[in-house]
Order: C-alpha cells, then structure tokens, then sequence
C-alpha cells in the first residue's frame, strides 16, 4: 500500500524570514491524520533568508538530521561548533538528555534550503552527541547511497543515529530504476527533493512524500532526488 502526501497539502508556515512546510504536524499546524509515520516524526522543508535563523533552543530525545538541498546552514550547539553545513552533507544530532543549537542561513546574500528531519530513537536519555558528513553525489546517481543508520563500518561517510532506520538518496535520471527491497515488517517513506519521479509506476513531484507499507519492493524511477527513509 502507497500513500502519497502531496506538497500542497502540508502544513506551511511563514513569518517573514521562513517559508517551511510541515509534512507532519509541527509547531502551530496540526492535523491528527498526520502526526508522522512510524519513528518519522518530523519532515519539514525550510527555506530561510539570508543572514536569518532559529536562536538558541533545546532538544532532548529525538535524533535530527538536517539535508541541505542549497545553500549553507551555520550550527553551533551546546557540544560542539560553529560548523557549517553545505550543499551534499548531512547534520545528525542525538539530542539525548538534553541539547542546545541554533541553526542560522551562514550567506548575507543567498536564501538556504534544507530539510530538516526528526526520528525516535529507540531510548531515552541518551548522551548528547553531533555528526556531519559530507558525500560524493556521484555514488547516489542512478542507485541508492546510505546517509544515515544505526551502524556502519565507515563513520566518516554514514552518520550513526540511534534508532533502527536507514536513510538513503538517490539521483535518477532518464533511463535509470532503482530498486529497494524491504524486508519483512518493514516500511518505507520517500521524500522527493527535487525534480519529478516515479515510485511503483505513480507519479510525484517535489515536495511531494509517500508511505509505503505491506510492500515487497519499492521501485523509484524518472528525472529527480529524492530520500528513502526504510523504517521499522
């Protein structure tokens, strides 16, 4: 079973300095059908003007990534920083028992766009820790790259978050499928970020996300980006 949530349909927030859209309910919006998918929690998709942000403000038990689709975030948190995250990295936090960050557009002159992302984690109380990697957009073309999972052998090219997910992107094009089988029990939620696709033979577009449940494989095809989120 596939069910799509289209772009428009998500929550959108504008105060001037940000223009987010809340795949699930967050903040001010909303909506009981939504309140995210399994241990998704959060997918909003942020573009913040130049030299503006999110001050100084606390977490605790939530495991946050953030993808930069354009531009550069500046992050500092009660840990560690200033860092700066670019166009091909990810950010992960475990917020844990308690963690302070601010996030803010790091150009003067050019809006940021990113997608920021919150899962479960398996259990509370975790010591607070922050991962940034970067990755070669030439290892997600026409296949499926890991960004993210409970482990991996390489730490510098896969972030570690704690809970039983992994994160992958891909970049298809004309021409290209790729294919990802879920195994027993498992769920599936895609976002795309850019350009248009095809999951299983039906059509989405930016912004748009799918839940995939009770499915053998999910097959993504057509001229885009997009982020596979394989879920317990």
């Amino acid at each position: 079973m596939i069910t799509i949530r289209r772009s428009e349909d998500r929550g959108y927030t504008d105060p001037g300095w940000l223009r987010s859209h809340a795949t699930f309910s967050f903040g001010s919006y909303h909506d009981p059908n939504f309140m995210g998918f399994r241990v998704l929690r959060v997918l909003n998709e942020d573009r913040i003007a130049p030299g503006k942000g999110f001050g100084p403000h606390s977490h605790r038990d939530m495991e946050i990534v953030t993808y930069m689709v354009d531009g550069q975030l500046a992050h500092r948190d009660s840990l560690t920083g200033p860092h700066v995250l670019s166009r091909h990295e990810v950010q992960a936090m475990t917020a844990g028992d308690g963690l302070v960050h601010s996030e803010f557009n790091a150009s003067d002159t050019e809006p940021s766009h990113s997608l920021q992302i919150w899962i479960e984690p398996q259990t509370e109380d975790l010591p607070p820790s922050y991962q940034q990697i970067a990755f070669d957009p030439e290892g997600a073309r026409g296949r499926l790259l890991l960004l993210a999972a409970p482990t991996s052998p390489d730490p510098a090219r896969t972030a570690i978050i704690r809970q039983d997910v992994q994160l992958y992107v891909t970049e298809v094009a004309a021409g290209d499928s790729v294919t990802h089988e879920l195994r027993e029990g498992r769920h599936a939620w895609i976002q795309v970020v850019s350009g248009a696709i095809e999951l299983n033979g039906m059509a989405l577009r930016q912004g748009d996300g799918a839940a995939v449940s009770d499915e053998r494989e999910i097959r993504v095809s057509g001229d885009g980006e997009a982020l596979v989120f394989d879920l317990p």
